[in-house]
């Protein structure tokens, strides 16, 4: 075995396996999802011995060239005097040194937008691509499960990321060798059985322990709940308007705020096709001047997916064009980037000497036009209010449903009302910088895809530049505003700045600024989501009854707050509890083995994140656990003999595919408990399209938007609680009719709706549709 390292100094790798002390060998420590350690002691064995550096390269080996760890020191040695030999005062030299990884460990991860819909092997490529790009071989790394949203924290280092991206996708990582893999957790398998020649009997130690679970609680995040719907009507001079509910998103945060002041494009946001090299960063602006003359030739994409769910607004630039121009700007793609492919964005064409900007609609131009005026600023805006707030389901694991094959993951249907507006600028007329925008499109995409790719910039010939960029996630209200006998029109929600028209603010009121103040009986609709705890209960029915005998019922129950994977709704924590079910049928194993590496399982070397399977008859085991941390004890250097302790555990005695958290939550988890036979059949559809029709000072009439349930009904309370047949403390009444009358018994007035079937006992729909009515008496 030789111990070589490289002190980057020019001279290459030094072999100074000679210089080990004996007294204290090597010893390599492996975790799950975790960089390696290699502790090592050196002692000064000629006159020209060089004390290896902070930074060096290490790589401890086999003579057959296997490496048994590679790495780099990551901290000044230590000292230990051991006296006085021939040559003066003689040192022992302690060493830490971590594997491959430490490389990106000591540098600090760009800021950059969240991951969106990418996949978990995808994610960790880009995070190692933004520190040393093709410093580690990346071509293990396997892609696995997508994630819908990831936060690439600068404040965290690598090696953490790629320990959560590990438990997110039941994966593991390993940089060794000048490579990173990334790979499904137990996709090598070592056999551990007694029938084996080569088994070893006293390294084998087991503990089994009593993991029956089979009824859990899971509570997660605060979630997207009932649909409310806010009526008001306008007196002609009121401008504020108190929301019944708060947001589920009550606060805009901005995703992307580009303001183009580098001399080319960020990598970490922005990539570019240019073939003409048209496009370019100069004057604090991005400056596209030209093109190849064809659509989709030269482009300028954002680097995440846009998610096509709750409120969002991109500002795609002020615009100034300097010629006539033909592309699109700020085009939403749900494929490939051409103008015919375009869901939604701005298509812009020559008009003599300057363009004309018309929305493009699934890619048909459609609406008014806007003829632009040379020295013009025009801000081209894309607002959406989609009726879900997330558009994939969270994945989680267990090990009957390892990488790639996770609970949950589903796409989450969805409609998108999408308003593309343009505020025209004149710099000579400080008037313009406060008036209204323009609306081109105000309309609704029904079924609208999940996630679309965002190019800025689809240039045929594009002749202009573009001050800014910014992504944002808005509140989650839509407003919309109706004149006596007209239509109703989405009401801009903003800065003034930007041509809004109102603005949702931090004390739950919809103000309109004052030259936008609501006519006199001009009705106000308020849409958003309400909010609660993400919480659900889940049982085993027949795992209780096999565990039930005298007065023990059976029930082995946990109630767990989970981090990692998040649970963001109800949904997720349901699929949460059912990965967590498949693990608790019965007893867990967690062991360790203790083997000379001469006898190891087929003599392959072991790492963590392997999988393990036991057959010991004799203690009655038989099972495949996880691996999760190997120690490597070198115990002869020269006869290359090292001794293994092998740790694992399986699902039951450790879980691996959560991370907990201890804090307690200020909320009611009296939540019903369901069973897992019949997740996914428990609730009916929401109401999502119920609608007040009418108001008089007695009576409110209301179109619950579908058809009551065959053999159930459309049940109306006060308050969201109580739901049930059994119940009539708060009930309004319950209605057969897809149009019903209800009292109104004062100016504000709450109703909650809430359908439900003929089963016995009936089930009912999962959130409430919320109508609140605050008009005039």
């Amino acid at each position: 075995m030789k111990l070589q390292i490289d002190n980057l100094d020019g001279g290459g790798p030094l072999d100074y396996t000679a210089a080990v002390d004996v007294s204290q060998l090597p010893k390599v420590l492996r975790k799950l999802n975790q960089a390696a350690e290699l502790r090592f002691s050196l002692v000064a064995d000629s006159t020209d011995f060089v004390v290896p550096v902070n930074g060096a390269r290490v790589t401890l080996g086999r003579m057959n060239g296997q490496d048994l760890f590679t790495g780099y020191v990551n901290a000044p040695p230590g000292f230990d005097y051991l006296g006085w030999g021939q040559r003066g005062p003689v040192y022992r030299y302690r060493f830490v040194a971590r594997s491959d990884e430490s490389l990106f460990d000591r540098k600090r991860l760009p800021d950059r937008s969240p991951f969106v819909a990418r996949s978990a092997g995808d994610a960790l490529r880009q995070l190692s691509n933004d520190l040393l790009p093709g410093v580690l071989d990346t071509s293990a790394v396997q892609n696995l499960d997508l994630l819908p949203w990831y936060v690439p924290d600068p404040q965290k280092k690598w090696s953490v990321h790629a320990a959560l991206i590990g438990l997110l996708a039941r994966a593991n990582y390993r940089a060794a060798a000048g490579a990173l893999s990334f790979a499904p957790v137990g996709a090598a398998v070592h056999t551990l059985s007694e029938a084996d020649s080569s088994f070893c009997p006293e390294g084998l130690k087991l503990a089994p322990a009593d993991a029956a679970l089979n009824d859990v609680t899971i509570a997660g995040l605060i979630e997207p709940r009932a649909y409310v719907k806010d009526y008001f009507v306008g007196d002609g001079t009121s401008l504020r308007f108190y929301l019944s509910q708060q947001p589920f998103v009550k606060l805009s945060q901005t995703i992307v705020n580009e303001e183009y002041d580098g001399a080319a494009l960020d990598a970490t946001s922005w990539s570019k096709t240019d073939p003409a090299n048209a496009v370019s960063v100069s004057g604090g602006a991005l400056q596209v001047a030209g093109g190849t003359g064809a659509d989709g030739q030269t482009t300028v994409v954002f680097a995440e997916k846009i998610e096509l769910g709750g409120a969002f607004v991109l500002q795609h630039g002020d615009v100034l064009f300097n010629a006539p121009s033909n592309g699109v700007l700020g085009g939403l793609y749900a494929g490939g980037i051409t103008a015919g492919g375009c869901l939604a964005g701005f298509w812009v064409t020559p008009n003599g000497s300057q363009s004309d900007i018309q929305a493009v609609i699934h890619g048909v131009r459609s609406g008014p036009v806007v003829a632009t005026v040379s020295g013009h600023h025009y801000v081209l805006s894309t607002r959406f209010y989609a009726s879900a707030i997330y558009r994939k389901q969270q994945v989680f694991h267990s090990s009957a449903h390892p990488a790639g094959s996770g609970r949950g993951g589903s796409d989450i249907a969805a409609d998108v009302r999408v308003v593309l507006e343009v505020h025209d600028i004149d710099p000579g007329n400080p008037a313009t910088l406060v008036a209204a925008s323009e609306v081109l499109f105000d309309g609704v995409i029904s079924g609208a895809p999940g996630f679309c790719t965002y190019a800025l910039v689809n240039a045929a010939s594009m002749n202009c530049s573009l001050a800014f960029t910014r992504l944002i996630k808005a509140v989650d209200a839509e407003v919309r505003s109706a004149l006596p006998g007209q239509g109703y029109r989405t009401r801009l929600v903003g800065s003034q700045s930007d041509g809004a028209e109102c603005v949702v603010t931090s004390s739950e009121a919809l103000q309109f600024f004052a030259q936008w103040a609501p006519a006199a009986n001009e009705q106000i609709v308020v849409r958003y989501r309400g909010n609660g705890r993400a919480l659900a209960r889940v049982t085993n029915p027949a795992g209780i009854a096999a565990l039930a005998h005298g007065s023990d019922d059976g029930v082995r129950a946990a109630l767990l707050h989970l981090k990692e994977p998040p649970p963001r709704t109800a949904v997720d924590c349901e699929n949460a509890a059912l990965a967590l079910l498949d693990d608790g049928g019965g007893s867990g194993w967690a062991g360790e083995y203790d083997v000379w590496n001469d006898f190891l399982p087929g003599g392959q070397d072991v790492f963590p994140g392997d999988a393990v399977s036991v057959s010991a008859p004799s203690r009655g085991a038989a099972f495949q656990a996880v691996v999760r941390e190997v120690d490597v004890e070198v115990e002869d250097l020269g006869g290359e003999h090292c001794r293994y302790a092998i740790r694992f555990a399986d699902d039951a005695s450790q879980r691996l595919g959560f991370e907990l958290e201890s804090s307690e939550i200020a909320a009611s988890l009296g939540v019903t408990a369901v069973t897992a036979d019949s997740i996914g059949t428990n609730f009916l559809a929401e109401l999502t399209e119920a609608e007040i029709t009418a108001v008089t000072s007695t009576s409110v009439t209301v179109d619950a938007g579908a058809a009551a349930p065959a053999g159930g009904g459309i049940e109306v309370r006060r308050s969201d609680v109580g739901w049930g047949p059994d119940n009539d403390r708060n009930l309004v009444g319950r209605f057969t009719s897809q149009t019903f009358s209800l009292p109104r018994l004062s100016r504000v007035q709450d109703y909650f709706l809430r359908p439900f079937d003929g089963s016995a006992p009936p089930k009912y729909s999962r959130y409430s549709v919320a109508l609140h009515v605050d008009y005039p008496a």
